[in-house]
């Protein structure tokens, strides 16, 4: 039986974290050894807090107006699933890129563990592709300039 406390849980971590920018809430709701996978190579893991930080750096650096919206959530035992919609304005070179200046608009999908109120692990899947085409880094795809002609 889910634990009701986990999906406020991870609405407070979106909120806090990534929407306002307030780097405590990491140290409070992620555990010391929890684990994410898939925040930038898909196989690497980021274990802890301060490892996450890094990641949490970067892109709140190269988009400062970082906005996420929990577009639906699930929650199953002691899993939650969150499906996403990240908005931002690259401003900065925290993913190592130039600012560009462009808005992005993309998805993402996680599913977040939870042991004594925290994250213990993290499985994210996003849209870096459609990231990296929105910002120009990649040629948007042919099959992409035919739809937004259609639009």
């Amino acid at each position: 039986m889910p634990t009701p406390n986990n999906k406020a849980v991870v609405h407070r971590w979106f909120e806090e974290v990534w929407n306002q920018g307030r780097e405590a809430t990491i140290d409070e709701l992620f555990a010391t050894d929890g684990v994410t996978i898939g925040l930038g190579e898909s196989d690497v893991e980021v274990r802890g807090p301060s490892q996450f930080k890094t990641f949490f750096y970067n892109l709140r650096t190269a988009f400062p107006d970082l906005q996420i919206t929990i577009e639906d959530t699930l929650a199953e035992g002691e899993k939650v699933a969150v499906r996403l919609k990240i908005e931002g304005t690259h401003k900065g070179e925290g993913i190592g890129l130039s600012p560009t200046g462009r808005r992005i608009s993309i998805a993402g999908i996680l599913i977040i563990r939870f042991a004594d109120g925290k994250f213990v692990e993290a499985w994210n899947s996003w849209d870096q592709l459609g990231m990296l085409r929105q910002i120009g880094v990649i040629p948007a795809a042919e099959n992409d300039r035919f739809l937004a002609a259609r639009g």
